[in-house]
């Protein structure tokens, strides 16, 4: 059997391209919502309903697919989740109201959610510590180019076919690429038949003695009964909001305050996901470089995390201060979005850094569900807040959420080790 060198690198670009695949769909409704909204008569109100009906999907999706992922594995986890999303994004196409969007919506979010415990189980199976974030980096950056490239794809298919065309095209996306992963993807490296001996040694060197020997799948109780384990749902409570106000409402924003249409948001809407790109690579590439240079884990996580938080927070003041034209505004955004990508690498890099791979996915996911109730509760804010025009206030909460999400790091995991 002929050997790959390098594997995990094509493993972590397969998911990578499916994280593209994930945002490109999931960005599709705000992008196109002004046409849709006039087209059936629907509302700002209508999209933040239909939007939370997302969210909380989501956040059921992201505990339930990360039990699922512990359990029937990463290569047949992601062909489930993927097609129960491109499904649910090709078949938006039919929908005509906030029930059939609301329903449509919520089996696209429990699909996606399985990427991101899918990812990080697959990350602590296929990296050693040293590159974890790294390869985070590179799955979260497939968030942003998948950012970057739906605003711009997505309008210039809505002006070609019109916004029912253009669901059915994006959502056959995912459906495609379940034929690579099946190919690529054939088991767990020391399983696969492609696998280098050389390539398994770096793998699996550095894992603990006790997951080798002890690798059972801990119940959530017992993974919530160490301090450390909060490190990530409070972390990740305090920053995801941030993440997800600009996906969720940044071309609503535009349209609101500068009357944008379809075709305008295409062609401001990316600019501030080329700094998540940025960030999530260069996040991961800092907190790897740091280990290798003889940091511990702790170390490098922190201060990874830590940097990103400055210049979150800076980036929000900004908003506010200086922001009040659309070019201003998709720039120091991208400052933010950066600074973002640079520490969210690494806090979600935590659970396989703290358990044991049949542990991994379950600790992802519940803190996936956790960051995403923060968000439902800032999404029914939001249309009220924003009523008179004013998003500010917005802005200002989400600054203040940034030095509390880092310093829960840093209170929970006050060493981040390996526990199980």
């Amino acid at each position: 059997m002929k050997k790959v060198k390098n594997l995990r690198w094509y493993i972590i670009g397969l998911i990578s391209l499916a994280t593209v695949i994930n945002y490109i769909d999931r960005s599709a409704l705000a992008v196109m919502w002004p046409s849709i909204s006039s087209d059936l008569g629907m509302d700002k109100k209508d999209y933040a309903v239909i939007l939370n009906i997302f969210m909380i999907s989501y956040a059921i999706g992201q505990a339930v697919t990360g039990k699922f992922f512990d359990k029937i594995g990463t290569r047949f986890g992601y062909v489930c989740t993927i097609i129960l999303w491109g499904l649910s994004s090709f078949f938006h196409s039919m929908a005509r109201g906030i029930i059939s969007f609301g329903f449509l919506r919520s089996t696209l979010a429990i699909g996606e959610a399985g990427n991101w415990p899918g990812a990080a189980k697959s990350n602590k199976e296929w990296f050693p510590s040293n590159e974890r974030a790294t390869a985070q980096g590179l799955f979260n950056a497939g968030a942003s180019i998948g950012s970057v490239i739906a605003p711009p794809l997505i309008a210039i298919l809505w002006a070609s076919f019109g916004w029912k065309i253009t669901f059915m095209i994006v959502g056959s996306f995912g459906l495609v690429w379940v034929l690579p992963w099946l190919l690529i993807n054939r088991g767990t490296p020391e399983k696969h038949p492609w696998m280098t001996e050389t390539e398994l040694t770096k793998i699996t060197e550095g894992a603990s003695k006790a997951a080798a020997v002890n690798d059972k799948a801990l119940t959530l109780g017992q993974i919530l009964a160490h301090r450390e384990a909060w490190a990530v749902l409070i972390g990740r409570f305090f920053l995801e909001p941030i993440w997800w106000l600009f996906v969720g409402w940044m071309p609503i924003y535009l349209a609101d305050k500068y009357k944008f249409n379809v075709m305008e948001i295409g062609l401001f809407a990316w600019v501030p996901y080329v700094g998540a790109a940025v960030g999530s690579i260069i996040g991961g590439a800092y907190a790897g470089k740091l280990i290798d240079g003889g940091k511990t884990v702790n170390r490098a996580r922190k201060q990874t995390i830590s940097i990103g938080g400055v210049v979150m927070f800076l980036g929000l003041v900004s908003v506010v201060l200086f922001g009040n034209t659309p070019i201003n505004f998709v720039i120091i955004v991208a400052f933010v979005l950066f600074g973002f990508q640079f520490a969210i690498g690494n806090v979600q890099t935590l659970p396989s850094d703290l358990f044991s791979g049949k542990s991994v996915g379950s600790l992802a996911g519940i803190g996936g569900s956790v960051g995403v109730f923060s968000v439902i509760i800032m999404n029914f804010l939001v249309p009220k807040i924003s009523a008179g025009g004013n998003y500010a206030p917005i802005f200002i909460m989400i600054a203040v959420f940034v030095p509390m999400g880092v310093l829960a790091v840093y209170f929970f995991a006050r060493n981040i080790r390996q526990l199980s």
